[in-house]
């Protein structure tokens, strides 16, 4: 018998529209450490963009930027992609539960 401990957590979510192909391309701290690094950033971006554009451009998708806090009072956030078509919600901030379930394979 499978045995797990579980935990919810609650939080907000905050619900906007992303251009899905754009989730690929980021910065990262360590990309603004020296003048070289941010050059190759933009350069890793631009070679993205132009990879986009060659397969049909960017698709449009609804994302959850959801955050909360954890049991040690750290912040967490965390993105939850809600496809394609308008989310069921009459307003674009709404609550949100966790639900962390741990389990040994």
């Amino acid at each position: 018998m499978e045995q797990t401990v579980g935990k919810d957590f609650e939080g907000d979510a905050k619900i906007g529209k992303v251009m899905k192909d754009f989730l690929r391309l980021s910065l990262k701290p360590e990309d603004f450490s020296s003048p070289v690094s941010l050059q190759m950033a933009i350069s890793r971006l631009y070679e993205g963009m132009m990879r986009m554009m060659e397969q049909g451009g960017p698709k449009p998708t609804y994302v959850a930027e959801i955050r909360f806090t954890d049991d040690m009072g750290n912040p967490v956030v965390l993105a939850v992609d809600l496809g394609p078509e308008t989310p069921p919600f009459s307003k674009d901030r709404v609550k949100a539960r966790i639900r962390v379930e741990l389990y040994e394979e």
